[in-house]
This record gives structure tokens, sequence and C-alpha cells, in this order.
């Protein structure tokens, strides 16, 4: 252990604070001094957390930065990444920073004890749940309605046992999707089980006093519907594309935007567009136009009809194809028709696609990542084969936490 007290330097991947000679410390910032015995003391960069969560929450791990140092943190995870595989990047542009209280979806997790329902995140490294009573990430309509649902989840769990007046005592163990859409709150609850008919009652209650868009129950054999007034919708590009239950959907519709905003400006002018690992159609709407046709292809079945449908209502030229790019990526012959792809993979990367992109001649390649790590391994691959990384935008939509994303340009 040092003898002498250290100056933090940098915040790591995962969030701590280190020194030069390598010592960690959890809830630094940089120019904080950590002692011998451990003890930190605040530097210019280290600010009060806002959350009263934070330090048990495992949802947040930077709160303790202020805007500089936590801008710093998102540019220097997408740099380093891009160094680690000499990609050359020729311009690097500052981070956008999404903004408090924005993140339009959660993942709750809701447990019974002791006759009450906790409705929260994990704490760190541990399976305890920290409850909920405020949350500076997400979008305020989501925190508002936790304390009625606790009680809808007490009520409807505590009537699992049936008649005669008795009252089931099994314990409540729930995952909880909350999603911000465009008629309202979409909330999946699946592990609870609702039987009877005031349980039913008192789920139709609750979908409708908080103006519900959608209200859904898995008790163990898949999604069931409770409550849809009408379709539940989320806005692309324009367009209201139809959110099947589950879809992946970007975190925040401000970090969506500084991405949707950098394959548009790359990708002006190409006449046809191959919008890989599409969902929705999040770039595929935001690109088609009357000079741009795009071709949006996506393995999730649910996902690719939604865009379909929604291409057909509003005649965009968008053709939607359900196709798994793991199994069966389009081949350079195949993409050889466009004068751009935007690829926005899953964590892992997209390996065997990026290979058919490098050997193909598409001339310009925005690829979207959540993670710089394998980001920069893919990218490598696009370089090797003669491409130059023009640009590079870190996005830091998930505020205060160690995820990191990017857009990047790649052209030849």
């Amino acid at each position: 252990m040092s003898e002498t007290p250290e100056q933090i330097i940098r915040i790591a991947a995962k969030g701590d604070g280190v020194t030069a000679s390598g010592r960690f410390a959890w809830g630094a910032a940089p120019g904080d001094t950590l002692l011998p015995d451990g003890t930190l003391i605040p530097g210019p960069h280290h600010v009060t957390p806002p959350c009263r969560h934070f330090g048990r929450c495992g949802g947040c791990q930077l709160q303790q930065l202020d805007e500089e140092s936590l801008a710093d943190f998102v540019a220097a995870r997408v740099s380093n990444a891009s160094a680690s595989q000499e990609l050359g990047a020729e311009v690097v542009t500052p981070p956008h920073l999404s903004p408090p209280r924005s993140r339009r979806r959660a993942s709750l997790r809701a447990e019974s004890a002791q006759g009450r329902v906790v409705i929260g995140y994990r704490e760190a490294k541990s399976h305890r749940l920290v409850e909920i009573t405020e949350c500076w990430v997400l979008d305020p309509a989501i925190v508002a309605v936790l304390p009625a649902l606790r009680k809808l989840l007490i009520a409807v769990s505590a009537g699992r046992g049936g008649g005669k007046g008795k009252h089931s005592h099994a314990k409540l163990a729930a995952d909880v999707e909350i999603t911000c859409t465009d008629q309202g709150l979409d909330i999946g609850v699946k592990g609870l089980t609702a039987e009877g008919l005031a349980a039913t009652e008192a789920l139709l209650d609750f979908a409708r006093d908080h103006a519900l868009a959608r209200l859904t129950l898995d008790q163990g054999y898949g999604g069931e519907t409770v409550w849809e007034p009408e379709p539940a919708t989320v806005t692309l590009g324009g367009v209201a594309v139809t959110l099947p239950p589950g879809s992946f959907l970007q975190a925040t519709r401000d970090g969506e935007a500084a991405l949707v905003d950098a394959a548009r400006e790359w990708l002006s002018g190409c006449a046809a567009v191959a919008d890989l690992f599409a969902g929705l159609g999040t770039f595929a709407f935001a690109l088609a136009g009357p000079h741009t046709k795009v071709l949006a292809v996506e393995a999730a079945r649910d996902a690719s009809n939604a865009c379909k449908a929604a291409a057909a209502r509003v005649q965009a030229p968008v053709t939607a194809l359900h196709r798994d790019l793991f199994r069966n990526p389009l081949m350079p012959e195949e993409l050889n028709r466009f004068g751009g792809v935007v690829i926005d993979p899953p964590r892992a990367g997209a390996r065997d696609q990026i290979e058919r992109i490098a050997a193909s001649a598409v001339p310009r390649v925005v690829y979207i990542s959540c993670n710089p790590s394998s980001w920069a391994r893919d990218a490598a691959l696009l370089i090797e084969a003669g491409y130059r990384l023009a640009e590079l935008r870190p996005v830091g939509q998930f505020r205060w936490s160690t995820h990191v994303e990017l857009a990047s340009l790649f052209v030849r």
C-alpha cells in the first residue's frame, strides 16, 4: 500500500478512479486525493451526487463527476478503443451527453418482503434491491407511476391464493419493463400471476387511471396484453411505428437524435442505403426520402413487420427485410448495390457481416455501436480492407454510467 497521498488521474472503464501508481478508488473524480488509508479528499472535479440512492443503487457509477470530467470519460472510452486497434480516426468530435431525467425506458425488478413490494435496481455487486423513490436518469413519468404500481402489485399478488378469505403468502418476484411511447407509458410485468375477477379489475383500473398506452402481463406463458386502447407507437424519423412489447429502442430521444443526425449527415446524397440490424427503423425512416431508398434488414420478425407496416402506411421508400444477419449476412454482391450502409449491431458486434462489407465496394459505412471494444475489433477489419475512419462521435446517452455509445464514418 502506498504510504503517501496520491492524485486520481483518470477514471477507468468500470468507473473507478485510478492513480499514477495503479491504485483504484470507487467514487473518485480526477483531481481527488487518495490517502494511504483509502480516504478520498475531493478535488475540483468532484461534485455532490444529486440522487439520494447513489452509492447503493447499481444503476449509476459516475454521479460524482462534473460535466467536464464526465465528458472526458465518455470521450476517452471511445478514443482509447480506437487507439487500441490503431484505427487512425481523422476527426474525433466532442462527446454528446444526454441530459438528466431523459431515459425513456427502464428495466426494473419487483420483489415482496414482509408484506411490502420493492421496485428498483440491484445494489452494485449484490442481489439486494434498492427501492427507487427518485431517479435522476429516468423520465419523470416513469418514476411518478412507481408508487401506484407498488400498490397494484401488492393487491394482485396478495389475491393469488383464491377464495374463502385466504391470502397467498407466496413471494413476488417480477421483472418490470416501462417504456415511454407516443400514447403514454407501456408497462410490461413478467412473473406476476393475476387470478380472478378482482385482480383483472385492479389491472384495468390501474391502466385506465394512469392513462397507460399498454399493460402487458407474462404469467409464464408469454406476454398477454391486458390493456391497449390503441396501438402503442414510437415516432421514428417522423413516422409513427407500432412498438411490439419488448422491442429495442434507443435509451433516450436525445441520444437517438445525435446518432441519427450523424448517419443522416454522413449518408446524405446516397440513392440507396442498407440499414443493417435495423430494428423498428430508427435510422431507416430518418434516411429515407425523395432521393433515397432504404433496405431495412432485421432478424426480429415483430420489429421487421412493424417497420414494414409503417413504411406501407406512409408510403415511405423503405423496404423491410426479415433476415438474421448473424446466420445469413448480406454478401458483397448484395451490398454493392448501395451507396452507403448503416450498421447498428448488438453489443458483441457483427464480425461476419463486417467481413462481407469489407469485401464489398460500398463507399460509405456508418457504424453505430454501444460497445467501443467490439466496435474497434470490427473496425480494424474495415481499415485493413482499405477504409479510413473519417469521423468518430462519442455519445453518452446513458448518463452517469460506464455504458458509452458512438457513431463512426468509414469511407474509401
